[in-house]
């Protein structure tokens, strides 16, 4: 079904105050599930929001939180705002957010640095889904990373460490389908294909040992270095029996401002862009739009997502969104 952009906007900014959050941390929250949607990857956008709401009524998130243990999509945006003032003074910033939650998207938070010109670097881990090479359980999460070049025109990075984002194999589940082989593994190390199964299961590691190797950075430098939860204790938003569980998930930004360094460095970051393009590639991230730029169009929800949204909407005492 397609939905317009603004009501998207408007109606999750409406849910999550009906559950608690106030209008400024909504406004941001609701900007960056819907901006996943209007980015193709309806595996972290309003999805995922009926999870976000459960876990906020049942005390799983604090609604009330001031960069304490609330949602993470505002806490992380504030987060990265704060690395590009700190990095315009120092040169470069490290921020550190601990005892967070789920933050969908990573490639969000890039904007505030790509506004001001620089280069942004972003870790978050989440409940243990990955597990080490020949190993029987998960250790990790899926890991992502993302990274924002300052380059004209400018260059993003935006993935998970394991073999597939979990979002999208949430989004088969929810679906009744199958995914291929080679997302999930069982215990055993054998291919699982059906996606309720895969979303308890545990998922393969990008590249075998490298992506294992990567998403161990992963968790070091965010998790590790904030002393937050390890990915093995951070309760799964996808098991209702952890609704009441604060995840105490940790992000970490690295901001560079190549300003500081001199003009050679946004030289050399734009003839890397030109020779990808040059080359007949495809430059990564050259389709998405901003966050605070998403237009007047539509996005398209799947019926189960629509169905979940409404049954909020009723729950919370709003007019469906559709």
């Amino acid at each position: 079904m397609e939905i317009s952009v603004n009501k998207a906007l408007s109606h999750a900014t409406s849910l999550l105050v009906k559950a608690g959050v106030n209008e400024i941390n909504s406004a941001k929250t609701a900007r960056a599930i819907v901006t996943s949607d209007v980015w193709g990857n309806p595996s972290h956008g309003l999805m995922r929001l009926p999870f976000y709401l459960q876990r906020l009524t049942q005390g799983g998130v604090n609604p009330k939180a001031e960069l304490k243990v609330g949602l993470g999509h505002w806490q992380l945006l504030d987060g990265a705002v704060i690395g590009v003032d700190k990095a315009k003074q120092h040169g470069i910033s490290l921020v550190s957010i601990a005892n967070s939650s789920h933050c969908g998207a990573l490639g969000v938070y890039l904007y505030p640095a790509l506004d001001a010109k620089m280069i942004s670097m972003i870790f978050t881990n989440g409940p243990a889904v990955m597990p080490a090479v020949g190993g029987n359980s998960p250790i990790l999460s899926t890991s992502p990373i993302a990274c924002a070049i300052p380059s004209n025109p400018p260059m993003i990075v935006d993935l998970s460490t394991s073999a597939v984002a979990r979002g999208k194999i949430a989004s088969a589940a929810k679906a009744g389908g199958s995914i291929p082989q080679g997302w999930a593994v069982n215990e055993k190390g054998e291919a699982i294909t059906d996606a309720k199964q895969a979303l308890m299961g545990m998922l393969a590691p990008l590249g075998g040992a490298k992506g294992f190797a990567l998403g161990l950075m992963v968790e070091s430098l965010s998790a590790g270095l904030s002393g937050g939860a390890l990915s093995r204790a951070v309760p799964d938003m996808f098991n209702p029996d952890d609704d009441k569980k604060a995840q105490g998930i940790s992000h970490t930004v690295i901001t560079i401002n190549p300003a500081s360094i001199g003009k050679d460095s946004k030289d050399g970051l734009d003839g890397l862009a030109a020779s990808i393009t040059a080359s007949g590639g495809r430059l990564p991230g050259s389709k998405r739009v901003s966050p605070n730029n998403l237009g007047s169009g539509e996005i398209t929800l799947a019926d189960p997502v629509i169905s979940d949204l409404n049954s909020w909407s009723q729950k919370l005492g709003l007019e469906n969104i559709s």
